[in-house]
């Protein structure tokens, strides 16, 4: 019995040490591309196993640059799987593609370039964010505009001296993917430190920094893992 939970220890300990190095995967390195096509999940990615152009229903010129950007103007996609059935997907539940081998990933309704491929991963995208302004607070000048003696307002329950509006803005944010779970964080000194987690040693060097030291090198210590821990994918 005790031999029998040894070797299913050391099953699942070889199983999943041996993720994402399976027999035919390569170390990614630079000059490794990425199957054109879109890929529906992270796993997709990992696998390397994107639905190809070849499959997808469209009036888009297949040998165009912009191939991608014409089939995303739609809301839906159309494409045909494995068996041949005709099936349908919605744009917001893609999780990025692949052009000229190259990864771009989804990000609010727009597609990013994935920069830096490897274990941990990095990127940059321009992200929309949104403010709710209050006016007529004590704290705004806006408040003069606002008479607590006029006859309307008095008699007005539902009347509120506050108005508010939303303002949108653009902002750069960088971003870090876990390639092994595919889980997607804010690119910050927290963030990095928790990533390194998974290599004592560097996560040890990393936190015996000083913040300021942190900042300037979170990049430095992203390669640094990388390079202890390289990337295994399925060849093209």
């Amino acid at each position: 019995m005790m031999r029998t939970i040894f070797a299913l220890i050391i099953f699942v300990f070889v199983s999943g040490y041996s993720y994402g190095q399976g027999e035919g995967d390569v170390k990614y390195t630079p000059d490794f591309r990425f199957n054109d096509g879109i890929f529906v999940s992270f796993d997709q990615v990992r696998q390397n196993s994107p639905i190809p152009k070849a499959r997808i229903v469209t009036s888009a010129d297949y040998n165009a640059r912009d191939f991608f950007v014409q089939v995303f103007e739609n809301d839906n996609i159309y494409y045909y799987d494995a068996m041949g059935i005709r099936q349908e997907l919605d744009i917001g539940n893609i999780w990025g593609y692949s052009r000229n081998g190259i990864l771009y990933a989804q990000l609010q309704q727009n597609f990013h370039r994935i920069t830096f491929v490897g274990k941990l991963a990095h990127f940059v995208a321009d992200i929309t964010t949104y403010d709710r302004r209050y006016y007529g607070s004590p704290y705004s000048n806006y408040n003069s505009y606002y008479s607590p003696y006029s006859y309307n307002n008095y008699y007005n329950p539902y009347y509120s001296p506050y108005s508010s509006s939303t303002v949108s803005r653009s902002e750069m944010v960088q971003y870090i993917i876990d390639f092994e779970t595919g889980k997607r964080l804010e690119y910050n000194v927290k963030n990095v430190e928790i990533a390194l987690m998974k290599d004592p040693e560097l996560h040890l060097e990393f936190v015996t920094l000083s913040r300021k030291k942190q900042k300037q090198m979170m990049f430095l210590y992203l390669r640094k893992y990388n390079e202890k821990n390289p990337l295994y994918l399925p060849k093209n």
